[in-house]
């Protein structure tokens, strides 16, 4: 399952999604508290998330993390290490 999460509100995902024909479900993270657990945010005062993703096994444990994504790359390298796993 592939999850993402936005500092957005429900509004502005359904937007995002119909706009850019995005596949995957979005979260809504209004108040901070999913990024700053996560690392993507320091604060509940941040205006963006950094653009980072964790691979997260069956177990609900982080089996990678992501710091820095390259959109182009990223998805391949996200499958070849859960397939990996």
């Amino acid at each position: 399952m592939i999850l993402g999460v936005s500092f957005d509100d429900v509004a502005a995902n359904a937007a995002f999604a119909k706009k850019f024909d995005f596949p995957f479900k979005l979260l809504c993270d209004v108040d901070r508290k999913i990024g700053m657990a996560y690392g993507a945010c320091a604060d509940q005062k941040a205006g963006y998330a950094s653009r980072i993703s964790y691979l997260i096994d069956e177990q609900g444990k982080i089996a990678a993390a992501y710091p820095k994504v390259s959109p182009a790359e990223h998805p391949k390298q996200v499958l070849a290490d859960a397939t990996a796993s």
